[in-house]
């Protein structure tokens, strides 16, 4: 914790074949790989000494999985609106398998057929962070790449489509916070591996 200011925690979960292979990972529920499980084990280290007052976790196994295996899985509450984006009618595809029906798509200006669009993950997130902002105390969090990124996002205020401008690798954390008081939300930390 930055001074008397609350820091979040924020971990993308471990690598899964999907995530290696650049698929889009929604709702499929797809498990860990064992490099990430590995990762996930090397995140106990990495947040060693830090206290939370919650752990947060998306409900998907690769998230649980992850706060398991770092060693906060005793204790976690499970909150849906941490989980990955609704990738709809390109779930479990690449993106240059979707540029190749649809010329200039973005994620995050487009949105996905039969899935969610920004604004949707975008009020998903500016859920979380008002109940971040009430417990005004630590807390971790386990979820998924383009969720994570939207949340931080919206923490600072911004569009839930600026999301696109923050990249997370596999078993990555990341620190939201404040600077000089409540009202001055900054990302103090990024992507660490």
């Amino acid at each position: 914790m930055s001074g008397a200011f609350p820091e979040i925690h924020l971990v993308r979960h471990g690598e899964t074949e999907w995530s290696l292979s650049g698929r889009h990972t929604g709702r499929s529920d797809i498990p860990l790989t064992t490099n990430g499980e590995e990762a996930a084990r090397r995140l106990a280290g990495r947040l060693q000494g830090l206290s939370f007052s919650a752990v947060w976790s998306s409900p998907s196994q690769r998230a649980r999985n992850t706060c398991a295996l770092a060693g906060f899985g005793e204790g976690a509450v499970i909150k849906p609106d941490l989980s990955e984006w609704d990738y709809g009618a390109y779930e479990g595809i690449t993106t240059k398998e979707i540029l190749a029906r649809r010329p200039g798509w973005r994620l995050f200006r487009d949105g996905c057929p039969d899935g969610e669009a920004a604004a949707d993950i975008g009020a998903r997130a500016d859920r979380i962070v008002a109940e971040l902002r009430a417990a005004a105390a630590p807390v971790l969090i386990f979820s998924s790449s383009h969720f994570l990124r939207v949340l931080a996002a919206r923490w600072l205020g911004l569009p839930p489509e600026d999301g696109a401008r923050l990249v997370l690798d596999t078993a990555s954390i990341s620190v939201v916070g404040y600077e000089h008081d409540l009202t001055e939300p900054v990302i103090r930390r990024w992507n660490q591996r």
